[in-house]
């Protein structure tokens, strides 16, 4: 008779409600949310008043918990920002890479911070990385990050998602190495992660020379510029359209998608976006005007 993985993984979904994380189910076997998104939502139920996002609809409530992964093979995840948390992801080189794994990386920040490697709730993940899980400070929003901390470090916080203990993929599962309490964030590591990314004011470092136009740096510079201008509510709307109105100029050749990326990917983090979401979306845009530019000379 097959073996039936639902047991497994409600237990492993209630354990993380019991620590007060808010928990989501995701598609079995595999990391991304299970739950509907908004050009599926019913506008029913928690979603009568409009879509909310798996973020807005992970909970601690154990009957609700009960009946979601009562009704499939969900993994589990957990939506970092309403729990609470901040959990550094320490990857492993992928593709061949000789970058510094991640745990070499925070060791070295470990290092230079003059303390040890902290003692804290930790899972070791299926391709033999580490989530360690801390407690944020309250009153601050620390938002995800991708790789600006050190090479192959990432951080789940606010619109961040981390896959929890018991979760199984096809490398494996992810295995609880330290049952301790989750520590309160280190100073340290608060410092470095409060200190927003500083946004291009001229973009001579990005630069590859010969490869970039005046014309496309100058409205590099413009575009950028409006970006970190722009007051809430408006940022990421602004962040799409701007990077989409560069992308006729990587479309033409006239300047490196990668300088691109990397000026807005600077500035949205700058202004408070989630790194994710802002490799999302510079990605969304860049695609989107790669399908819809008109050649140079009919533009």
């Amino acid at each position: 008779m097959p073996h039936d993985p639902r047991p497994a993984l409600l237990s492993a979904a209630l354990t993380a409600a019991e620590h007060g994380w808010h928990v989501h189910p995701l598609r079995p076997g595999a990391k991304g949310s299970a739950l509907h998104g908004e050009r599926s939502c019913p506008r029913t139920g928690e979603c009568a008043g409009g879509h909310r996002k798996w973020e807005q609809r992970a909970t601690t409530d154990p009957d609700r918990i009960r009946r979601a992964w009562t009704a499939g093979a969900f993994n589990v995840g957990i939506a970092t920002g309403p729990a609470g948390l901040l959990v550094v992801d320490l990857d492993v080189p992928k593709d061949g890479s000789d970058a510094p794994c991640g745990a070499t990386s925070f060791k070295a920040l470990c290092e230079r911070a003059g303390v040890s490697w902290p003692v804290t709730y930790t899972v070791r993940t299926p391709s033999a990385g580490l989530h360690l899980y801390f407690q944020a400070p309250a009153g601050i929003r620390l938002p995800s990050t991708t790789k600006t901390v050190a090479p192959n470090i990432d951080t789940r916080a606010w619109g961040g998602n981390i896959v929890a203990a018991g979760s199984t993929t096809a490398q494996g599962t992810y295995e609880t190495v330290n049952d301790g309490p989750a520590i309160a964030l280190p100073d340290w590591l608060l410092h470095q992660l409060s200190t927003r990314p500083e946004p291009p004011q001229q973009l001579a470092a990005l630069r590859i020379p010969g490869r970039a136009t005046r014309r496309a740096e100058a409205a590099l510079d413009r575009e950028v510029a409006t970006v970190r201008a722009a007051r809430e509510g408006e940022r990421h709307r602004l962040l799409l359209t701007r990077t989409i109105a560069m992308g006729r100029f990587v479309v033409w050749g006239d300047i490196p998608r990668a300088v691109v990326e990397e000026a807005f990917g600077a500035v949205g983090e700058s202004v408070g976006l989630p790194a994710a979401e802002c490799a999302a979306t510079i990605r969304d845009a860049l695609a989107y005007s790669a399908r819809t530019c008109r050649p140079r000379e009919t533009a």
